[in-house]
């Protein structure tokens, strides 16, 4: 399947590609450049190439000052925005602070937690390991003849039920998983409590643990909404793969689609990537007890959770732009080739109706309005791909008190933006950029 590269060999790379020749680095060297697959030319990831000054149109003012007045209403740091239209990239900009008490201005270059809008990338890589005939849809989870057959969970379950658990349902949050005794993936204190673990359990301990609790309902016949089911779907990419779940997508999933800045977030500020923003809790947020019981107070975004644990639950961080990119490669449209087949982007979008999720999206409408959400503290993202082939992206560095809700006035704010200032977008392609020279 052929696939789309962003290739720019900047003077500063091709000095560096010189000395590479000319002095060759000794095995304490740095990292060196990307290199493309055909192995001969660096790679610059979109993040370094688009420019916010790419973005400054005077006929897009009004809507600049329209979202910094939302910003601003809803006590939001900062978010970048990306908007695409049938696959090219009109426009990627930063608003606010990625940094507040450093002075840093959001860029588009800036990567954020995109919380369960993670969801979706994990969908598209059990979506490739499908069309490699690697995995079925239908392939039970657990037990002797299931992916996950170690001994450490068939011992744990007790229900008859969970032997029937398919990949499908997982997918579509129909496996029997619910929250009844809080969510596992946000609830890490009450579970070493429970289980009287040394601390935080890792994937293997977490899953025996909830897999000794009993399902809510017969899987397959209701649905609820489980991180825990992602969990599940990242240790199959992990089991079916022989790699860890971030390796795997990110060579897979991620890179074929011209995403070179996405990783999975960690879960404290000191541990950030040199690009990433700062978090932040809305007002009246106290702090909470460290998630591991350690008995350490700290602020709800930086170790209440168990982020990086989420893996493919949650965990991503990345830039609308990057984000906007991934999409333009599960959509179907020609201009960025997909990284899976037409049948699979099918599959992805099928509608069926109100009660069931579509696979990785939240929801999917037959007139081709799909729709993806995440939030975590300190984070809210929407995507909201429309009928007409045009896609908003926005992901913020700050909690609001609505929590998920808050995703609806987003929309809100998108629509009213393509209705006001949609016919002023710039027509072009940002994905293609190489000079700035817009």
């Amino acid at each position: 399947m052929s696939r789309k590269r962003l290739l720019i060999l900047t003077p500063a790379i091709a000095v560096a590609l010189l000395l590479a020749v000319i002095l060759p680095l000794s095995s304490s060297s740095k990292s060196e450049p990307v290199q493309s697959e055909a192995g001969n030319a660096a790679v610059l990831c979109l993040n370094e190439a688009l420019s916010d000054s790419m973005s400054a149109c005077p006929s897009l003012e009004k809507m600049d000052s329209r979202i910094e007045k939302f910003l601003k209403l809803w006590e939001i740091k900062g978010a970048s925005l990306a908007i695409m239209r049938n696959d090219s990239l009109l426009y990627a900009k930063g608003y606010g602070y990625a940094d507040e008490a450093k002075g840093e201005k959001m860029t588009s270059g800036h990567i954020l937690r995109m919380a369960s809008v993670s969801k979706l990338i994990t969908a598209a890589g059990i979506m490739v390991l499908k069309e490699r005939g690697q995995i079925s849809l239908q392939d039970t989870v657990f037990g002797e003849h299931g992916i996950l057959n170690d001994s450490i969970f068939t011992a744990a379950i007790r229900e008859k039920a969970k032997f029937g658990i398919t990949v499908e349902q997982l997918l579509r949050h129909k496996a029997g998983f619910t929250n009844s005794r809080g969510d596992p993936m946000f609830s890490t204190q009450d579970i070493i409590r429970q289980f009287r673990l040394d601390g935080a359990p890792d994937h293997e301990t977490l899953v025996k643990c909830v897999l000794s609790r009993p399902l809510g309902y017969k899987p397959g016949t209701w649905q609820r909404y489980s991180n825990f089911g992602y969990l599940l779907l990242s240790m199959i990419i992990e089991k079916i793969s022989g790699t860890d779940y971030e390796t795997f997508i990110q060579e897979n999933v991620l890179h074929p689609a011209g995403c070179y800045d996405m990783h999975l977030a960690a879960n404290y500020y000191e541990e950030k990537y040199p690009n990433e923003v700062r978090y932040y809790m809305h007002a009246g947020s106290e702090p909470r007890e460290e998630y591991n019981l350690s008995g350490r107070m700290v602020e709800r975004c930086y170790g209440a959770n168990d982020i990086h644990g989420l893996s493919g639950a949650g965990a991503w961080c990345g830039s609308p732009a990057e984000l906007s990119r991934f999409v333009a490669s599960i959509d179907g449209k020609p201009a960025v080739p997909d990284i899976i087949s037409a049948e699979s982007v099918a599959e992805m979008t099928e509608y069926f109706d109100p009660e069931t999720y579509s696979l990785g999206w939240n929801d999917t409408k037959p007139d081709g309005e799909w729709t993806r959400t995440g939030t975590l503290g300190g984070t809210s993202a929407l995507v909201k791909y429309f009928p007409d082939g045009e896609c908003w992206i926005m992901i913020t560095n700050t909690s609001t008190w609505k929590g998920p809700g808050f995703t609806k006035y987003t929309e809100a704010l998108f629509r009213k933006c393509r209705e006001l200032y949609g016919s002023s977008l710039p027509v072009r392609d940002l994905f293609t950029c190489t000079d700035g020279n817009i």
